[in-house]
């Protein structure tokens, strides 16, 4: 089971947070986000645990538990195939790119219009 963990606090570590949710079971993977350019935590992370029942029990026993002065919000992570939606329900794929979808009127020769 994937968990999403939020509210971390830009200090901790990936081996601090290994450490937590090891005392509810074992502990495939931690990842903590990180913005790709200047490395710092975004706040967020997810930890992999291969066992539902311990996962269960580390949601139960961590959630709106402190952590370095944060206090964790824990959650079951959605799958990539649930995609991204915004606060309306609607997908945000196509947004705010060229080409998405609209076509322009015109003859379709000479100088383009924006």
């Amino acid at each position: 089971m994937n968990l999403h963990v939020g509210n971390l606090a830009r200090e901790v570590t990936e081996a601090e947070l290994r450490h937590s949710f090891e005392s509810f079971g074992q502990v495939a993977a931690v990842r903590i986000v990180t913005d790709r350019h200047s490395g710092v935590s975004r706040g967020f992370g997810f930890v992999d645990m291969p066992d539902g029942a311990e996962a269960q029990a580390a949601l139960a026993g961590l959630n709106m538990q402190e952590l370095s002065g944060r206090t964790l919000d824990l959650s079951e992570a959605r799958g990539l195939s649930e995609g991204r939606r915004d606060s309306r329900g609607y997908s945000n794929a196509g947004r705010g790119r060229p080409g998405n979808g609209k076509k322009r009127s015109g003859s379709g020769g000479g100088r383009r219009r924006f």
